[in-house]
């Protein structure tokens, strides 16, 4: 990477979707802690502090000195981070009168400042706040406004320094993208990371990193981990080597398929069925994050296992993207979930690890993914989970509970192919609960199991909406499921959307 933003993060719920909007203007960006500032990075072009759930004057607000980076670097402040910068220079940020949320629109534009180039008075924005910066330090100009808030917007003479306290990076705001885009422009950014550009120099990384160390790839059959093999194996070739480990918890025949598929790619692959030693290990539990462990670690040492039956094998491939990065660990330590194993392996494994994508977002790596030549089929491919059908069964993990969830979530999947629905919603998959009900099937009383079918819309699973599938289409797939997989005798559909649900049950 030759250029990039920096993003710091100050808790807010849309610092992803900042950096989303800086990529989607083909410039490189990267979210850092916002007291993790890289300083010796000679490669960042311009700063962007993100918004917070905090109020500046909080107690427990997060805390960090800009002297380093103001005046060094084009700098913009959103939301928390523009009242951060008036507050810290003197100004006076106090509660408002009423908390402003929702759409607004600014006045008294200074359509001369860089930063508010081709905006015009009367431009609609989104505001999320409830407090207020109500005097702003000397050398601070209001360059905008709206009908509640004298400054909706600043500039600082004889700095490139901006603060908005409207949201530029959502939706909402209609030309956000205009701003950010000046911003950009502020800092001298070239606008020129493309998929392409993003193979190119990743594939030169690789060349250089690795050199003729040999590597081990985990793959899942999932998009992620395929892109990541056809990057490696685009750098590396015969260095690589490819393990798909059949846990058990794949989908209907999805082993099968997914090995096909990695031939037509040229893939060196070793296809490993340990499907009896997870259902032993799992025997018995019922706690997700223990059942995650329990799975990740099996990854690991059937890796170690296989890594040892091979020579001179330094690294491990892994299909890591910024979602799992950003989740596994938040700005205050707080780990949200473990199964992407993010930060690194046991050290029994004497491997070091490899993540060519962990710095992208899903739909990036499809692009990548569709740059490379791969079939449309596997990039469209919907995220599954590394722990698989363990974290879709609720409750202990048996051999006859994933028989019973494979054909249900067969149907269902197969269903939404048929109906032209599959490349509609981000992600679909069926769901085992751990508890039975009555039910009714020709003169005789059931009390069989409860399958949940779930279809979530998104961008890059960080925030995802229930997908309205139509009824005719549900009341088919629910008919047959009950129909046709002996166990189920009711299925329902999951209309909760992330946040507050997360995506997974487990």
């Amino acid at each position: 990477m030759n250029e990039k933003i920096i993003i710091l993060d100050f808790g807010s719920q849309t610092t992803q979707l900042i950096a989303r909007r800086i990529r989607e203007l083909n410039t490189y960006c990267e979210i850092f802690p916002y007291n993790k500032f890289p300083l010796n990075d000679d490669t960042v072009k311009g700063v962007i502090l993100s918004g917070s759930p905090y109020s500046v004057y909080d107690e427990n607000v997060f805390k960090t000195d800009l002297s380093p980076i103001r005046n060094k670097y084009p700098l913009l402040g959103i939301c928390y981070g523009a009242q951060l910068l008036a507050h810290v220079s003197g100004g006076t940020v106090e509660q408002a009168g009423s908390r402003e949320y929702g759409r607004a629109n600014l006045t008294k534009i200074d359509e001369n400042n860089p930063l508010f180039k081709n905006i015009t008075e009367g431009a609609q924005v989104w505001m999320s706040h409830g407090d207020t910066i109500t005097r702003l330090p000397e050398s601070f100009r209001a360059i905008a406004g709206t009908q509640n808030v004298e400054t909706a917007a600043f500039g600082i003479d004889g700095e490139q320094t901006w603060g908005v306290q409207f949201h530029p990076e959502v939706y909402h705001t209609e030309k956000g993208a205009i701003i950010l885009d000046n911003f950009l422009n502020i800092c001298g950014c070239k606008k020129n990371w493309t998929p392409a550009s993003f193979i190119e120099s990743t594939v030169s990384e690789l060349k250089q990193k690795l050199g003729n160390d040999k590597v081990i790839l985990a793959l899942s059959g999932g998009v992620d981990s395929s892109v990541t093999a056809v990057l490696l194996n685009k750098a590396i070739g015969k260095n690589l080597t490819c393990i798909f480990v059949d846990h058990g918890l794949l989908r209907k025949n999805e082993f099968q398929k997914v090995m096909k598929d990695y031939e037509i790619l040229g893939l060196s692959v070793l296809g490993i069925n340990a499907s009896e030693r997870f259902y032993r290990e799992l025997e018995g539990v019922s706690d997700p994050e223990k059942k995650r462990k329990i799975i990740g670690k099996g990854f690991i040492d059937v890796f170690d296992e296989e890594a040892h039956k091979l020579q001179n094998i330094k690294w491990l491939g892994q299909g890591t993207i910024y979602p799992d990065v950003i989740e596994s660990l938040s700005i205050t330590g707080t780990v949200i979930k473990s199964h992407h194993n993010v930060g690194g392996l046991p050290k029994k494994m004497n491997l070091q690890l490899v993540e060519p994508l962990r710095l992208l977002f899903k739909d990036e790596v499809r692009r990548v993914g569709t740059e490379l030549g791969m079939p449309a089929h596997l990039i469209k491919r919907h995220p599954f989970p590394g722990p698989g059908l363990g974290i879709r069964i609720l409750g202990d993990v048996t051999t006859e509970k994933v028989h019973v969830l494979q054909d249900a979530d067969d149907i269902y999947i197969s269903a939404l192919h048929e109906w032209g629905l599959y490349d509609k919603v981000w992600q679909a998959g069926t769901v085992l609960l751990p508890i039975r009900s009555v039910g009714v099937m020709g003169d005789e009383r059931t009390y069989e199991n409860t399958v949940v079918l779930r279809a979530v819309t998104s961008t890059d699973a960080m925030t995802a909406d229930w997908a309205q599938l139509p009824y005719e289409f549900l009341a088919k797939v629910s008919n047959e499921i009950i129909n046709k997989v002996k166990g189920v005798n009711r299925v329902v559909y999951d209309i909760s959307s992330k946040p507050p649900s997360t995506i997974e049950w487990e």
